[in-house]
């Protein structure tokens, strides 16, 4: 039975939903410094933050998503099932739909997931803000339900967003700039207006992917009236939609760089658009979208990819 619900938890999408979280946390992590006061001679001395991976607010918030990330697909799983959307999908198999996996027992399983996913989250709020920032808490706290909130409705209920074509604004907004400008915040305490503009890429990038699952089920969708935004402009407008989606998070990050620029390491993140070249020009010559499914693999680990390599291109 275990078995079911790691697949019904969708390990292949993890890569994508932590790639804001890896893009938030190198920006944050390098620019907030250590400061030793010296009351000797009177003098304060900067030292630069340690190295990521030793980080328990980088390891919580990475933790936190993921946990987030399990509960949107097993609660996409339950909407989805008890709705008859997955009856017809082409692609994974969807648990509940087959019959391999009860409502209730996945009704329990997203019930334990959110308190997992809580218990984490407070940690990590604890971590970074300690007893000082009670205000940053509560803000950290209420856009943890929030995410809760999200991941939840995008199919589960009548007002379901996911079935009235505004997934992939959310999917922009909790992916992308939620989650780098939130990790970034949780490292520096503070805003640099800067950071938008990875966000955007990633967010773009992670809408990409929503897009392409949507073009790949479009007939399926449309004919149990789950109106995605696929649904609602047609097949070639969606294709059109995803080239602008993935042209717009390079030049956002190609944005970023040009304005922050330091050395040319920073376009480090320009090797993980070349496989993303390829994928374009396939999908606007592509007549049959159950061909679709393969390229999202290529698009999650595309963005996955981004994200280390710009993290690093900016702190190396």
């Amino acid at each position: 039975m275990i078995k079911k619900y790691i697949q019904a938890a969708r390990l292949r999408t993890l890569p994508l939903s932590i790639s804001g979280i890896i893009v938030g946390s190198f920006l944050g992590n390098n620019d907030s410094t250590f400061r030793i006061s010296e009351s000797l001679f009177n003098t304060t001395i900067s030292i630069g933050a340690p190295p990521i991976y030793t980080s328990s607010i980088f390891w919580l918030a990475i933790l936190t998503t993921i946990g987030f990330q399990v509960l949107s697909n097993f609660a996409n799983d339950y909407g989805d099932g008890i709705k008859g959307a997955d009856d017809n999908r082409t692609g994974e198999k969807r648990l509940v739909a087959s019959g391999a996996i009860s409502p209730t027992q996945m009704k329990s399983a997203m019930i334990l997931t959110t308190m997992i996913t809580l218990i984490v989250a407070l940690t990590l709020i604890y971590v970074a803000f300690g007893k000082d920032d009670f205000g940053y808490s509560i803000l950290f706290f209420l856009l943890g339900i929030a995410s809760i909130a999200a991941a939840i409705k995008y199919t589960v209920g009548k007002s379901a967003y996911g079935y009235s074509g505004f997934g992939d604004v959310f999917v922009f907004v909790f992916f992308g700039l939620l989650s780098v400008v939130g990790s970034y915040f949780l490292f520096t305490k503070e805003i640099n207006f800067i950071i938008f503009l990875p966000a955007f890429s990633i967010g773009l990038l992670s809408t990409a992917v929503l897009n392409l699952n949507n073009m790949r089920d479009w007939e399926n969708d449309e004919k149990v009236s789950k109106n995605t935004l696929v649904v609602k402009i047609g097949i070639e407008l969606a294709k059109q939609y995803h080239s602008v989606l993935i042209i717009a998070s390079f030049l956002f990050a190609f944005l970023y760089v040009v304005i922050q620029y330091k050395n040319p390491m920073q376009f480090l993140f320009l090797i993980a658009y070349f496989p993303l070249i390829k994928h374009l020009l396939f999908v606007m010559k592509n007549t049959n979208e159950a061909d679709l499914d393969g390229e999202l693999k290529k698009v999650a680990l595309s963005t996955f990819l981004f994200g280390i390599l710009f993290g690093l291109g900016q702190v190396l």
